[in-house]
């Protein structure tokens, strides 16, 4: 499926508001209701959009400190791999879960309450999988985050 401008603006609108009505984006967009509600559709159909989802404060919720866990291993088999991913999809505190190139073979993105919390999810975690390095930092202030991709890069 090919993008013009409008599915683009589509895309734009619905990454800073998913809650938007089908008449307030095609509102938005330049569009009737009709035919916006369908390009909506083909998007979703098409893999565009993947789901629409509300994000949380994480702040209000109590899981305000967030922890990079950067993971070697000494073990790159697909069974291992197999058992870190399903042990790290179990655990709720995890909201990244990366693959790396470099140093460093694994990075997850954890958010709990406070470093207890973290020492009770670490302990969780080298309980449920052999690891021979994890390193934590702690980010102390939040500076940039978003949902929203860079359009920019559609063909």
């Amino acid at each position: 499926m090919a993008l013009d401008n409008i599915d683009r603006r589509i895309l734009q609108e619905l990454q800073h508001d998913a809650s938007l009505s089908t008449s307030d984006l095609a509102d938005r967009v330049g569009l009737s209701t009709t035919p916006c509600w369908r390009r909506v559709r083909q998007l979703e159909t098409s893999g565009y959009i993947k789901k629409r989802v509300a994000l949380l404060d994480r702040a209000r919720l109590g899981v305000a400190t967030t922890v990079f866990v950067a993971v070697k291993t000494r073990s790159h088999a697909a069974d291992w791999l197999d058992k870190f991913a399903r042990a790290v999809s179990d655990m709720p505190e995890v909201v990244e879960f990366h693959r790396m190139s470099g140093d460093i073979d694994y990075l997850m993105k954890v958010v709990v309450p406070d470093i207890p919390a973290y020492d009770a999810f670490y302990k969780r975690l080298i309980s449920k999988i052999d690891l021979s390095d994890v390193s934590s930092s702690f980010a102390m202030e939040e500076i940039k985050t978003t949902t929203a991709l860079p359009l920019d890069y559609l063909d």
